[in-house]
């Protein structure tokens, strides 16, 4: 516990836990949603177009790379939701195709146009999250903390219609609902929280923020209310232990929160299991 203390001490490490929680709170809001329509697919594939908009974001020399990779990763989950919709390419299909496309051709722009001499170390990091969040600036958390607003109060702000387009897309539309537009907001919203997650848990464990917290609180909870906010207590808990513990025992930042999310998604099982009636 005295070490502990002695680490919150530096505004570091204080950043980085704001900034944890931030991103896990957000990631876990949508995730319900995402679980309930089938589209945790989104998630990944975005994660992986993210890494592709980093290396042309590296290759440019961009000082700020979100202002290149948070573009690129809307207009594909726009892109990818469209997709879905196509009757010549089936939504699984363009996942596939753009999220490995992706992958690939960000590895071949940091191999050919790279002026790291550890490529390797460079890319590991970047697909499973770097100890960069432990180096954070305050402009960094400021960003975080204002597009965290942003998400946050369109949920708020839209809860109802997305709770109808979640459920039955079909009524929602006979209702009046504008079931496209607030399924490509749903697909943005995400989009930006993977940009904002791939400093903490890297782009090929980003989706485990976003599926983990859902999977785990509808195992215990069964309103949708009550498994959004359990979800991201679950989230946010998740976030804080796995940075507390990757700061005192020198683990990877975003192996270890994946891991704590992972642990207590089978504690939820067991509860689930054992437990006569949900909430």
């Amino acid at each position: 516990m005295q070490t502990l203390l002695e680490y919150l001490s530096y505004p570091f490490v204080r950043n980085a836990l704001i900034v944890a929680v931030l991103i896990a709170f957000c990631s876990s809001l949508l995730g319900v949603t995402l679980v309930l329509k089938r589209m945790s697919y989104i998630g990944d594939g975005l994660s992986h177009v993210a890494f592709g908009a980093l290396a042309i974001a590296s290759v440019l020399k961009v000082t700020n790379n979100m202002l290149i990779i948070l573009p690129i990763t809307v207009v594909c989950a726009i892109v990818l939701l469209s997709a879905g919709k196509n009757r010549k390419i089936k939504g699984d299909a363009a996942i596939a195709m753009l999220s490995v496309g992706a992958l690939a051709f960000g590895y071949l722009l940091l191999n050919i146009f790279s002026a790291s001499s550890n490529l390797a170390g460079d890319v590991c990091s970047t697909l499973f999250g770097s100890q960069s969040i432990l180096t954070l600036k305050q402009s960094d958390v400021n960003i975080c903390l204002v597009l965290s607003v942003v998400v946050v109060v369109i949920f708020v702000v839209f809860y109802n219609r997305i709770f109808a387009v979640t459920f039955d897309e079909t009524f929602a539309k006979a209702s009046g609902v504008k079931v496209n537009f607030y399924n490509i907001l749903i697909a943005v919203v995400i989009a930006v929280i993977i940009v904002l997650a791939m400093n903490l848990v890297g782009s090929l464990l980003i989706s485990a923020l976003v599926i983990f917290p859902a999977m785990a609180s509808m195992r215990v909870f069964k309103s949708f209310k009550a498994v959004t906010v359990a979800s991201c207590i679950f989230s946010v808990f998740c976030a804080l232990a796995g940075i507390i513990i990757a700061i005192l025992a020198g683990t990877p930042v975003g192996s270890t929160i994946v891991a704590c999310d992972a642990v207590l998604f089978l504690i939820f099982c067991v509860i689930g299991a054992i437990s006569p009636s949900k909430a």
